[in-house]
């Protein structure tokens, strides 16, 4: 069914038309939509027979418009057929930026978690030397606390030896300091002994001799006589 309210075209410009119509087949960049356009509009303008739906077209010009028509469909398919082609690269060209972004996302990601995993894995190695460490720390310190014991134990029994061996020493310089005394007073007390011995025997000789002599001449006896 033909449009009622397509443009109608000037008759003046018909003659300017058909040669731009001509120039544009030459260069297959004729508008088919206004072609058919201008097919529509022949087909309105053309003169109606009374009492009738029938028109009076002009064959020849209707003809050359269709050879336009037709002259240019290849070109139209062909232009159509580049732009579904182009779409067609463009969305492929889309759908291969997509995948390489995300392939790229995929291998950052990758790599992201690679760096995660090193993360992870640096932080428990510090960890366990951190540990190691510690347990290094406390076994020293314990191993300390053990050689202070024993070297305080060592000294203390050192000490106590010490002590023993001064206090045999001072007994045994006082027993011999005793000894030695005892020996010097049992020769002061033998040289008494023999002292007193003699002075025993010298009183009895002379008692033993005043007895001899007159006792008028002998002396008055010694008090310790009695």
């Amino acid at each position: 069914m033909l449009r009622q309210d397509t443009p109608r075209i000037d008759p003046e410009h018909e003659g300017s038309n058909d040669r731009d119509e001509s120039t544009e087949a030459g260069s297959g960049t004729v508008d088919i939509q206004r072609e058919l356009n201008r097919l529509e509009e022949m087909i309105l303008d053309s003169p109606r027979i009374p009492f009738s739906r029938r028109t009076l077209i002009d064959e020849e010009q209707l003809l050359d418009q269709l050879d336009v028509v037709r002259l240019n469909l290849p070109a139209a398919f062909n232009q159509v057929e580049e732009i579904i082609r182009q779409k067609e690269e463009i969305l492929l060209q889309a759908e291969q930026y997509a995948q390489e972004i995300l392939e790229a996302a995929e291998q950052r990601a990758s790599e992201i978690l690679d760096e995660m995993g090193i993360v992870r894995q640096a932080k428990l190695e510090a960890d366990r030397l951190r540990q190691q460490v510690q347990q290094d720390c406390e076994r020293a310190r314990e191993q300390t606390l053990s050689e202070i014991d024993h070297l305080r134990r060592q000294t203390q029994q050192e000490i106590e030896d010490m002590r023993r061996n001064a206090i045999a020493e001072c007994e045994a310089i006082e027993k011999g300091a005793d000894e030695y005394a005892d020996r010097v007073l049992g020769n002061i007390e033998g040289q008494l002994s023999d002292m007193l011995r003699v002075i025993r025997n010298g009183r009895s000789q002379l008692h033993e001799d005043a007895g001899s002599a007159s006792p008028s001449a002998l002396p008055p006896p010694a008090r310790g006589d009695y």
